[in-house]
């Protein structure tokens, strides 16, 4: 400020200051009101470490275009469950009826909270940890849970991408390694293996070649070294994807998130012209009506929306976060749903179509096989001639031919017909055997794909499939913990990626044991699905209820550029709220109800049995549901009681676009005021004092300059005058 100005003469006068305002302000140097910070903490201004974060601010990496981000987005939410769990919850509810409660569920508690998850990572980009300690500093521990969800998804997530790959390189050999039993010699006599012979050749190289697994959970069997080496490929591939954060991720996306769709379609085409094609696919989409009554499947169809869009993760926020303030995300949030969705129908169709060309050739089996048990009857005597129709020619025998055969026997030898071991082989009952997971795509799948022609073509084309479905959704998992660590911590990002790599793979190792796979089903099973769960309603009550629904849509409509529809306050503020509580309490009856087990597979018996966990795998399971969930009632307990600053008593404004933002934490609209003035309603002084020196920009004046670009864990009001015009 010059010397002679009125204001420096006025500081070294003792003559009352009667200046105004706006004279004062016309001689004052100009404020950058991008740093404007009103500060009643009395709090040094710390310009060096303002600077950084607005630095940081500035240089945050962004999507190079918006094709980019939707991809990621896709890529992160369709996944492995897209292929192999949705369509069997689809025949097992009700086929085409099933439709109906997933899509009702989608609307009104996917889409919503993917929204507001696509909003509150674009409106104030940061991770999962930076957004709700802004939004809500007490549950600043939804962020912290989301971390650690990922990190217990990702341990065993990228196993699986691990049997993908070694399914991948096994697939460039013809014949494929899983078509036909393995021959062992018994001294001078080769004979076939007995585990291969008593279950199937798919079965056995899923169980004993691949997993090499034990008989249990208990029985640790020491490593699987090819399956160690798998894993290490997988984690070598994220970590190449993650190294440079979306500048190295997005590029993968391209690739991985495209590629699949390319598969499926080349896989729907190829199947509806394999003969069974169109069975599998009446089947699937015939509706059974009776089943839309059942709780069970809206609960099911509650869990699957709330998984296919990766809600609660932290991911969707990550990738959000990196997007420009103006972006339409309600646009990306509807296009992106409903892509997954129609993706989960693309899948089951392709399933179904492979799935009903394996049923008619395991029909076609079974027919040749009983009919020679029939003809060894009639040889023998034991039937009689006239119990077999004329029309019936055992050497073209087909399946109508031989189910009149067998309703015939059925009936004249009632007494003692299931001494003679016939089967009816009816393509219903093959169709109506429910696989999904890991049962689906590597047993079922690839057996069908035995009988392709050039089925090793469509084998390296499947698994490549799942590679890069399984990798998509991994970026975005680990994006869910890169991301916000390295917001909050500021540590370096490849430095920090490389070490959680590093980790996650010495961990993982508990899966690539012997008995690896139990240790995925209960991970898969309650790692993450009570905590998520929890997670996810705290989200929408911390938006709707403490952040404001009213506020948050006002703050939406200056981001976007028009007012959200009015179906989203009350989907946020009630429907999905309610909803959400009634799956946690259903999830947790579930737990209750159907006791903590596994499937073994026993090599004596060739065949799956149910075991329950023993005490030590209890108390694992029970840890990680505490362990995820920890952090919530940590945080909030930390904070409320002023254990650590939540930085709450912070007051700031921000001038951005010629308009003023208030923000303001964990206050009441009518608090404000008392909240500046003082602490007591009646100690507040008077808003207009008598008298105020000015004390000049060099003094320790409770108005302080700062450089927090929206204040701490602050919530916006926004003013539509400019800041010259409102001082």
């Amino acid at each position: 400020m010059p010397k002679n100005s009125k204001v420096t003469q006025r500081e070294h006068s003792s003559e009352h200051v009667t200046e105004s305002v706006a004279d004062l302000l016309a001689h004052e140097e100009p404020v950058d009101y991008k740093r404007s910070v009103l500060n009643v903490t009395g709090e040094t201004w710390d310009k060096q470490k303002d600077g950084d974060e607005e630095l940081d601010a500035e240089n945050r990496p962004a999507w190079n275009s918006k094709l980019q981000y939707i991809l990621a987005q896709i890529g992160y939410s369709v996944g492995l469950g897209n292929v192999w769990r949705f369509p069997y919850l689809c025949q097992k509810n009700g086929g085409g009826a099933y439709l109906v409660p997933y899509l009702v569920l989608l609307v009104i508690i996917g889409l919503p909270l993917f929204f507001l998850e696509l909003a509150v990572g674009q409106r104030i980009r940061r991770g999962s940890i930076g957004v709700w300690n802004y939004i809500c500093p007490r549950l600043g521990g939804i962020g912290y849970a989301s971390c650690l969800v990922c990190f217990f998804v990702g341990l065993y997530y990228n196993v699986i991408i691990g049997w993908s790959i070694f399914y991948f390189f096994k697939s460039f050999q013809y014949p494929l390694p899983w078509s036909e039993c393995p021959i062992v010699k018994n001294g001078s006599v080769a004979v076939v293996e007995t585990e291969c012979e008593r279950s199937s050749a798919t079965t056995y190289f899923w169980y004993r070649e691949t997993l090499d697994i034990s008989n249990s959970i208990s029985e640790s069997g020491g490593l699987n070294w090819k399956m160690t080496l798998c894993l290490l490929v997988a984690w070598s591939l994220v970590l190449l994807a993650m190294i440079k954060g979306i500048q190295s991720s997005g590029k993968v996306m391209y690739f991985s998130s495209l590629f699949p769709y390319v598969v499926l379609v080349c896989f729907l085409v190829r199947g509806l012209l394999l003969r069974g094609a169109v069975d599998g696919i009446m089947h699937m989409f015939t509706p059974k009506l009776d089943k839309m009554l059942d709780p069970q499947v809206w609960r099911e169809a509650a869990t699957q929306v709330f998984f296919a869009l990766g809600l609660g993760f932290g991911g969707v926020i990550a990738f959000s976060s990196y997007n420009k303030q103006d972006n339409n995300c309600h646009f990306d949030a509807t296009l992106v749903s409903f892509i997954n969705f129609f993706t989960s129908v693309l899948a089951t169709l392709v399933v179904f179509a492979v799935l009903g060309f394996k049923a008619n050739i395991m029909n076609e089996k079974c027919v040749v096989e009983n009919a020679e048990k029939i003809l060894g009857y009639l040889n023998t005597n034991v039937l009689s001639h006239d119990l077999i129709p004329p029309h019936v020619n055992f050497s073209h025998l087909t399946a109508k031919d031989y189910n009149e055969m067998y309703r015939v026997i059925m009936t004249v030898k009632e007494a003692h017909f299931k001494e003679l071991g016939l089967d009816p082989c009816l393509l219903e009952d093959e169709l109506n055997k429910s696989v999904q997971g890991t049962g689906l795509a590597f047993i079922a799948f690839t057996e069908a794909m035995t009988h392709f022609p050039a089925s090793p073509f469509w084998s390296v084309m499947f698994f490549l499939m799942l590679i890069n479905l399984g990798l998509g959704s991994m970026i975005g998992t680990m994006s869910g913990i890169t991301t916000p660590i390295i917001d909050t911590f500021k540590v370096r990002k490849e430095v920090f990626t490389v070490g959680c790599c590093i980790f996650a793979f010495l961990v993982g190792l508990i899966f690539v044991q012997r008995s690896g796979n139990y240790f995925v089903t209960m991970f898969d099973d309650y790692s993450a699905t009570l905590p998520l769960t929890v997670v996810v309603i705290l989200e929408n009550i911390a938006v709707a209820w403490i952040y404001g629904t009213k506020k948050f849509m006002q703050e939406l409509t200056e981001m976007l550029g028009f007012r959200p529809y009015q179906f989203y306050y009350y989907t946020w503020k009630y429907i999905s709220p309610i909803c959400m509580a009634v799956l946690m309490t259903a999830s947790i009856i579930q737990l209750g109800v159907s006791p903590p087990g596994y499937s073994a597979w026993i090599k004596e018996e060739a065949a799956e049995k149910f075991l329950f966990y023993p005490t030590w795998a209890m108390a694992i399971l029970i840890s990680l549901i505490i362990l995820a969930s920890l952090p919530l009632p940590l945080v909030f307990i930390l904070r409320q009681f002023h254990l650590v600053s939540d930085g709450s008593n912070a007051l700031s404004v921000t001038y951005k676009k010629g308009r003023m933002m208030k923000d303001i934490s964990n206050l009441e609209d009518n608090d404000e005021t008392r909240f500046i003035l003082s602490k007591v309603p009646s100690e507040t002084p008077s808003p207009m004092p008598t008298h105020r020196s000015y004390l000049g920009p060099g003094s320790n004046s409770p108005m302080e300059m700062s450089s927090a670009p929206n204040g701490r864990y602050g919530s916006g009001y926004l003013l539509a005058s400019t800041p010259e015009s409102e001082l």
